[in-house]
């Protein structure tokens, strides 16, 4: 299993790929530091310009039946047992 870090590092770099920067982008460190088995991904803050390229970028991407249930998929098999 990655780190939370990993996971970060991860997503910034796939949404440079796209061209989006979310300067605030980091793990939160409350969570980070409880007893939480999962700490949050806290994605901060961006200026509207940001948030309208990402809300671009996001609705060109295929949202089909089948994409959503992947999703659902993945987050049952993510959750903690």
């Amino acid at each position: 299993m990655r780190s939370t870090e990993e996971i970060v590092e991860s997503l910034r770099e796939a949404l440079k790929g796209v061209g989006v920067v979310l300067p605030s982008l980091c793990v939160d460190p409350v969570t980070a530091a409880s007893d939480e088995p999962f700490a949050l991904v806290d994605l901060g803050r961006c200026n509207v310009r940001t948030a309208e390229h990402l809300t671009d970028v996001l609705r060109s991407l295929p949202a089909g039946e089948a994409l959503r249930a992947r999703v659902r998929q993945v987050n049952r098999e993510a959750r903690p047992r």
